[in-house]
């Protein structure tokens, strides 16, 4: 269906509506009363129709949903953020990702529906309706834990057939955790230190967040009976198949306790902090073989989405109250050459210009068919988690199926701060700009430098003042001392209390449909049509990448300074 006749349909739909409302004047006015106060669009009434009508009405907004708003913005043929997503690895022959995409930096590939941006978000001016917000209602907003109720309704829903993740103070990650990561309750969630995904997880564009994996029961134990030492073993395991590593540090465990000698030295050690690869899993796991970039069948992973916290000096954490809770687990195992089949597919509708088709599960959410089952969870008009509805995890799939950065689908464990000291909750703090695998220049600093700004819109005047001159380009000295992460990609405390107010219009709009990124104001840099004759990039702004990270050059520059060269 055309969007014009989409909207067409929508308007008599809304205004059949408004007539059988108006039979009851008396009822359409207390109606009306009601939802001007408990509402307030940035549009006109007549002029668009509002997100909740189209998911009421089971029409579709936007079937090309899967296209992020990033995919439209203005280049002006030199500003290269395509590169984090679209990559070819064609000498990779071994690498399960065969989508290939790295031509999408030079070409536009959309269809005739995506060649036009619907995320009408990105071009709302909010400045107006931050201001009537008070920086004191934000900050008791945002300590306010909506992830617990969201638990508390799904376990006493009886016609709930979807998953269930509790983690016990999970809005309280000091809590929640030990210093590894592993949960406190018995959940075996475990929590890891990852660098952000540049540049929309930068918690000065919007959001803080975190991520959590769990390996499946035979991963965990040993003779029916959990094992510490056996998940550790596993996990650190699982990380060195999907970095491609010989060996990896990893927290104290006992060879004596497993059984079998996992350093290599020849003899059973009561604690050792060092393991190599080997060709099986351990534990009660011990038949079920390493696979290259491919994680076990029901691996589950969890992350948050959450507003900025900013605490009574100043300093940003990630605050207890959630905008997402995203959940992802691997129901099927797919060998490469099965991967290979379903990418082939999913190219061969491309060809014929079929729209994306998004298979949905009710309360399990949707099927990227590869193998990973994907739910979501958003906040309702009044903050409190809901299941997102069909339109709205059909956005999940944009970066969960077939982009060519990805390994095995997932973005964060592939960026764990290597060995032992990534097991634990996310600190940027402790984190600093190392290099992606292949380079030799800070990551973020290089992105900066091909993006030409410190986001995707290069809208984040924040951080054009903090790390680019006048002239628009970096200050690549200045990048080079930032101590860390949190000091590199962190917003002052105003820009992140009026970046959560921006986000609080957009919830009580309940506008997701038309793009989660709430801007401060209108974006300038943001194609509202796109002209497919017009290359989006020149071959010299076109860039090979690797979404993997270089933690041992972190080393080599600390050990350099300590020796003063």
């Amino acid at each position: 269906m055309s969007t014009t006749k989409l909207f067409l349909k929508c308007k008599i739909i809304a205004v059949c509506l408004f007539s059988l409302i108006g039979c009851d004047k008396q009822a359409a006015e207390s109606a009306a009363a009601a939802q001007s106060q408990e509402k307030s669009y940035p549009y006109r009434v007549g002029d668009d129709i509002p997100a909740l009508a189209y998911i009421e009405h089971k029409q579709v907004y936007n079937a090309e949903s899967v296209i992020p708003p990033q995919c439209y913005t203005k280049t002006d043929g030199v500003n290269n953020p395509c590169f984090a997503c679209h990559q070819s690895y064609g000498q990779e022959k071994t690498r399960p990702n065969m989508m290939r995409d790295g031509d999408l930096q030079g070409d536009y590939e959309f269809s005739d529906l995506g060649v036009t941006n619907h995320w009408k978000n990105l071009f709302v001016n909010r400045r107006p309706m931050i201001e009537k917000i008070s920086d004191n209602s934000i900050k008791q907003w945002i300590r306010t834990d909506n992830y617990s109720p969201l638990i508390t309704r799904l376990e006493h829903d009886d016609n709930w057939q979807g998953e269930v993740t509790p983690i016990a103070n999970l809005p309280y990650p000091d809590k929640a955790f030990d210093e590894f990561g592993l949960a406190n309750d018995n959940s075996y969630w475990v929590a890891f230190n990852y660098k952000p995904f540049p540049s929309t997880f930068w918690p000065t564009n919007g959001s803080t967040g975190d991520a959590m994996i769990r390996l499946p029961a035979p991963f965990r134990q040993l003779n029916g009976e959990f094992s510490r030492d056996v998940y550790f073993a596993n996990l650190a395991l699982v990380e060195m198949t999907m970095k491609d590593l010989a060996q990896i540090s990893l927290p104290a465990i006992s060879e004596q306790l497993i059984g079998e000698d996992l350093n290599g030295d020849g003899k059973l050690s009561k604690s050792i902090e060092w393991l190599r690869r080997r060709a099986f899993y351990l534990g009660d796991a011990a038949d079920i073989e390493l696979a290259h970039m491919l994680y076990p069948k029901n691996t589950e992973f969890l992350h948050t989405v959450r507003y900025i916290g900013v605490d009574d000096n100043g300093k940003i954490y990630n605050a207890p109250r959630m905008k997402e809770v995203r959940y992802m687990k691997k129901h099927s195992f797919k060998s490469r050459h099965q991967l290979a089949s379903a990418y082939y597919l999913e190219e061969k509708e491309k060809h014929f210009e079929n729209l994306p088709q998004i298979r949905q599960l009710g309360d399990k959410g949707i099927n990227n068919n590869f193998g990973w089952t994907i739910n979501g969870y958003i906040e309702d008009e009044h903050g409190q988690l809901r299941q997102q509805y069909d339109q709205e995890l059909a956005f999940c799939s944009g970066c969960h199926k077939t982009i060519g950065a990805t390994i095995d689908q997932t973005f964060s464990f592939p960026r764990k701060v290597e060995g032992a000291r990534g097991w634990g909750y996310i600190n940027l703090a402790e984190q600093q700009d190392v290099p992606n695998v292949g380079e030799q220049q800070g990551e973020f600093l290089t992105y900066m430098q091909r993006a030409g700004g410190g986001d995707e819109f290069r809208q984040n005047r924040e951080m054009l003042e903090r790390w680019f001159d006048k002239n628009g380009r970096v200050n690549e000295e200045k990048v080079k001392g930032a101590s860390n992460l949190y000091q590199l990609i962190t917003p002052s405390p105003r820009r992140a209390l009026d970046l959560n107010k921006a986000y609080y219009t957009l919830m009580q709009e309940q506008s997701y449909i038309f793009g989660r990124d709430a801007m401060l104001s209108g974006a300038d840099n943001v194609l509202e049509q796109i002209d497919e004759s017009q290359a989006p990039l020149a071959p010299e702004h076109r860039y090979q990448w690797d979404l993997r990270l270089n933690w041992h050059h972190q080393d080599t520059n600390s050990t350099l300074a300590q020796h003063g060269k």
